[in-house]
């Protein structure tokens, strides 16, 4: 089976899980959970700054960042790199204790906290090299809106009422006991939940 790399590089996918024959990506609901989620994840990731240079920039100029290009780590616990950094990673991976991490949503958290407090791999540290074979032998990866309208295809959800839910529902709950809609002061309950607001 052959590893792919979508998007960025760093994580690999099994081709056949996220591919159909024609080379076409899978309907979500196809997809095997842990890569799906890698899927999703990517979606977010692929137009994001390298790390260490917005590490070095900051917001206010973010446009001295050099787009990433590789991805280590878990999502949501990932470090995002250009190739001039990705030795940073590397060095701190293998020699600074970072292999530590490895597998663990504090993996980028640790990374970032070296990087932030002024240490880099030597100069002329080695990277790893990425051999590429066909990279533009793949589909595009869908973008957000494209996920979410996969993902919402076939949905038909249930309206849930908080208020019900916690207990004025008329399940035998003590009034003491039941939250009010002044209880909940924070909560927009006249929104259906998730909302793009």
């Amino acid at each position: 089976m052959a590893k792919v790399s979508v998007g960025l590089r760093g994580w690999r996918f099994d081709e056949e899980e996220i591919f159909t024959g024609d080379g076409e990506l899978k309907p979500l609901d196809e997809i095997p959970e842990g890569p799906r989620e890698r899927l999703f994840r990517l979606v977010g990731l692929v137009e994001e700054p390298c790390d260490v240079c917005y590490l070095e920039h900051g917001e206010s100029e973010v446009h001295r960042c050099n787009q990433a290009e590789i991805v280590y780590g878990e999502p949501n616990g990932e470090v995002l790199l250009c190739p001039e950094h990705e030795p940073e990673l590397i060095y701190w991976y293998r020699e600074e204790g970072g292999s530590e991490h490895a597998g663990g949503l504090e993996f980028g958290d640790r990374f970032h906290e070296w990087v932030a407090a002024g240490n880099e791999a030597p100069e002329g540290y080695g990277s790893v090299e990425h051999v590429e074979e066909d990279p533009d032998g793949l589909p595009d990866l869908p973008d957000q809106q494209e996920i979410q309208e996969r993902v919402e295809q076939d949905f038909e959800g249930d309206r849930i009422d908080i208020l019900e839910l916690a207990g004025e529902g008329g399940d035998g709950s003590s009034e003491d006991d039941r939250l009010s809609e002044d209880d909940l002061d924070d909560v927009d309950l006249s929104t259906d939940y998730p909302s793009n607001r």
